[in-house]
């Protein structure tokens, strides 16, 4: 019998070490590797940015969490079980722990006991509590998605960002290039007597500030290639560039769905609103799991035990058969009085609801405005990019002539240096409607559930 008894705690021991859940880890070496050129295309950063990101992971942690809870619910349906062994020595007057007897005389007793209990019907709240768990999972689930799809906004805007950056020093560098050329110009003219000291030191002054912009926007890049970096959580000093792409392609689009069809389509695929309509669910769950308090609960116990004791004049195997005892009993709990406390949580679990309801519309009404805003700025930057291109050409074909004009004397300093920021601002506002434009068409497509793809 005791080998039995032993046997049985040995195997319930290692079926309570199984089945364990799967935790994420921030060094798991199975994810998205860094390109070995170190050039990251969009696609890359935003595989590598899902899988490595802190908050995606901090979600992912949670996901587990609610995993382990909804496991661990479910096992409350099950018996459980106790093993206990005790050793004892009394001296003196006292109670045998194994016979009962009253003696006077030292005590030496072993006990072992095997004991377990079940909750047969408790109001229907275990059933109730695995229902809201499994919710909980799934909604902790939504908020992993939520958490990628955040990284992939910030992730997609830094990475338009650092493009526009870039070719703002393209920009930049022809402007500088520019101004090396009439610097040349000017000092033949002014060797010449052609022009003036000023003229000249205005054409020199010109150039180093074009110069200085040339520095401005080099950091501006930088800056933001640190921010990319920091979203990817990579080391700040390791070399790191980033893919162009061909963004006239991209800009050659119109927006032929209303903005009440993209908030129907993010209202059905966006896992932010998905989450926030459990949380609903959740919250009734509760008023049924309130609402068990009020009934009885029925719960089953059971248990093996022996003992040995150095009172008897047997040995211990034959005592341990001997004192063999088994004990079964149900017990019935009924509630007759809580001082109010069921009926407080069941008011407190509607309340509960109604708040849950007020968040839900809360949320779907942001997204309202978002949707708005982003379909808006799209259609007006669609049209500030047609304008600023017409801009950017007229005011293109302006400066080479300025410059010609210039050769030959036809204008002065002044009206080049205007005709050549003129230029230059024009190039640079063509460029940031450009990547706007760009930005707000990827932003429509992730509102309907699509994927981000440049």
């Amino acid at each position: 019998m005791y080998n039995k008894i032993v046997i049985l705690i040995i195997i319930l021991i290692g079926f309570s070490a199984f089945a364990q859940v799967e935790i994420p880890s921030v060094n798991d070496s199975s994810k998205t590797q860094i390109p070995e050129d170190n050039t990251w295309s969009l696609k890359e950063c935003l595989a590598y940015a899902k899988e490595n990101s802190l908050t995606v992971l901090d979600a992912e942690l949670d996901e587990s969490s609610a995993q382990v809870n909804y496991k661990q619910s479910k096992q409350q349906r099950l018996p459980s079980l106790t093993g206990s062994l005790s050793e004892s020595f009394n001296n003196g007057y006292s109670i045998d722990p194994i016979t009962s007897d009253y003696v006077n005389q030292q005590i030496y007793s072993t006990s072992t006991a095997l004991s377990t209990s079940v909750t047969l019907y408790q109001g229907s709240q275990l059933n109730n509590q695995i229902k809201q768990n499994k919710l909980l999972l799934d909604q902790n689930s939504l908020f992993v998605q939520e958490a990628k799809n955040n990284i992939t906004l910030s992730i997609t805007e830094a990475y338009l960002n650092a493009l526009y950056y870039k070719e703002a020093i393209l920009t930049a560098q022809n402007t500088l290039d520019g101004s090396a050329k009439e610097v040349e110009v000017a000092k033949a003219r002014y060797e010449a007597g052609s022009i003036a000291k000023k003229d000249y030191s205005d054409v020199l002054s010109q150039q180093a500030s074009n110069k200085y912009n040339l520095i401005i926007a080099q950091n501006n890049y930088d800056s933001q290639l640190l921010t990319l970096k920091q979203l990817l959580e990579i080391d700040g000093t390791m070399p790191f560039e980033i893919e162009e792409i061909n963004a006239e392609d991209e800009i050659n689009y119109a927006v032929f769905e209303t903005e009440e069809q993209i908030y129907n389509n993010a209202l059905e695929n966006l896992p932010s609103i998905k989450a926030q309509q459990l949380d609903v669910e959740i919250s009734e769950k509760d008023i049924d799991i309130a609402k068990g308090g009020f009934l009885p609960t029925l719960s089953f116990s059971g248990s093996l035990g022996s003992g040995y004791t150095s009172t008897q004049d047997l040995t211990f195997s034959d005592q341990f058969d001997l004192n063999f005892n088994q004990r079964v009993g149900l017990s019935l709990s009924i509630p007759i009085f809580s001082k109010g406390q069921n009926k407080a949580e069941v008011q407190n679990a509607k309340i509960n609801v109604e708040k849950s309801k007020i968040a839900l519309r809360t949320v779907e009404k942001e997204l309202y405005q978002k949707v708005d805003n982003a379909w808006r700025n799209s259609v007006s930057a669609q049209e500030q990019l047609s304008a600023a291109k017409v801009a950017r050409d007229a005011s293109y074909h302006a400066y080479q002539l300025a410059q010609k004009q210039y050769d030959v004397g036809a204008i002065n300093t002044t009206d080049l240096m205007l005709s050549q920021n003129t230029y230059t601002n024009a190039q640079q506002t063509y460029t940031q409607a450009k990547y706007l434009s760009i930005l707000y068409k990827q932003l429509l497509e992730f509102y309907q559930g699509n994927e981000i793809n440049l």
